[in-house]
């Protein structure tokens, strides 16, 4: 009987644990134009973050290249986030309403771009949203509290690792530069 209200425990906990994973997204996308990713935001105040890299901005890209452009809008209509003229950022802000946002990407040229979106809506519950087991109630707001911060880790991870992949890029071009010039002086 009591191992199996400690499997019981166990599950709840588990449960709970996992029922502050919101949603975490990353995908790649060619922006030609403008484009646009929808994230609903399930409640007023949770935190919005993320980041974008072009991927292959500096094989195209000359030095008067005006860069891409991020605005995020709110389900009022209010731009709640602006980035402009870059080639990657991270971002964070606080949902001002719960709805569907829109993060859109502008390219100013006509030269498509890829670029790498990765977006992570957290919630940390406020105390009346949690059981009413006053001990526990301090704890799940740490669990809480660390799954954000760990998050956040994982999204600069995630980050970097894109940053870096395009650096790897334009390195590989940049060693090949010289051997073309040997070439074409021969």
């Amino acid at each position: 009987m009591d191992m199996r209200l400690r499997s019981a425990e166990i599950c709840l906990i588990l449960a709970f644990i996992l029922s502050f994973i919101r949603h975490v997204c990353t995908l790649s996308i060619n922006v030609n134009e403008v484009e646009c990713v929808y994230e609903e935001i399930l409640h007023e105040g949770d935190t919005v973050s993320g980041s974008f890299v072009v991927l292959d901005h500096e094989i195209f890209w000359s030095s008067d290249h005006p860069g891409i452009e991020m605005t995020v809008t709110s389900p009022a209509g209010q731009v709640v986030y602006s980035l402009k003229g870059t080639s990657g950022d991270k971002f964070k802000f606080k949902a001002t309403y719960s709805g569907m946002y829109q993060f859109c990407f502008r390219n100013p040229i006509s030269t498509p771009e890829v670029v790498s979106f990765h977006i992570h809506v957290g919630h940390i519950p406020n105390e009346h949203d949690l059981a009413k087991d006053e001990h526990l109630d301090p704890i799940y707001i740490k669990i809480a509290e660390l799954r954000e911060a760990l998050e956040s880790v994982t999204a600069d991870q995630k980050y970097l690792k894109a940053r870096n992949v395009r650096h790897r890029y334009s390195e590989s071009l940049t060693k090949s530069l010289p051997l073309l010039f040997e070439i074409l002086i021969r």
